[in-house]
């Protein structure tokens, strides 16, 4: 048998290719780390896990049908684990970046129960940055 040891990577088919990639990297950190423009996949570093960014109107992008939208979305959420989890700098720093952050609550992830809050990027896609677990 296996076992599932973390994410490897998301799938994000997109509209404005320019907007997420200014996004991913200048806002959250992420790094290009592979493009292959024939086929439309561009290829974020996202700490050990990868950030795919496929725009609808190339190869890759207009095989999944229709693009995302308020009324169909391709995903509810996904979360990345950030260290330090300073909730205090995160909201501003987003705030600064022209981006409204929702709550801190306590939420459960793979660790455990842990500060975390979400926010939507230029596609309303929505990330939620999560911290380390509460101490036991």
């Amino acid at each position: 048998m296996f076992r599932i040891q973390q994410i490897d990577h998301i799938v994000l088919r997109v509209i404005d290719l320019q907007a997420m990639l200014d996004f991913y990297i200048d806002v959250l950190g992420c790094t290009l780390e592979r493009e292959q423009r024939d086929i439309g996949l561009y290829q974020l570093r996202a700490g050990s896990s990868l950030i795919d960014l496929v725009p609808v109107n190339q190869k890759l992008g207009r095989a999944g049908g229709a693009a995302p939208g308020k009324e169909g979305r391709n995903l509810d959420h996904f979360c990345l684990r950030v260290e330090p989890f300073d909730a205090d700098f995160i909201i501003t720093y987003l705030r600064d970046k022209g981006i409204d952050p929702g709550q801190v609550e306590s939420r459960y992830g793979a660790e455990g129960e842990g500060p975390s809050l979400y926010l939507a990027d230029p596609e309303n896609n929505v990330v939620e940055l999560k911290g380390s677990p509460w101490d036991s």
